[in-house]
């Protein structure tokens, strides 16, 4: 998945409904107002609330960079 995919313009987290960003190094969608990440395994978005993983203050400000630049 790229950051210009279709797909990731209609995928939202499962638990607020709120658009993803695409965490490209991390193959990973990421959900800031909640600090969740969601792993793409093999190309395909795992967006199970089980799969979400908690992230810390300071992968969350990473990300924003990340998400920003």
């Amino acid at each position: 998945m790229n950051s210009d995919d279709p797909l990731l313009r209609i995928l939202a987290c499962p638990l607020d409904k709120g658009p993803l960003a695409l965490l490209a190094g991390q193959n990973a969608l990421y959900n800031p107002r909640l600090r969740l990440r969601y792993p793409i395994i093999d190309g395909v978005p795992h967006l199970l609330p089980s799969s979400g993983t908690q992230v810390s203050h300071e992968e969350h400000e990473k990300y924003l960079a990340d998400v920003r630049a």
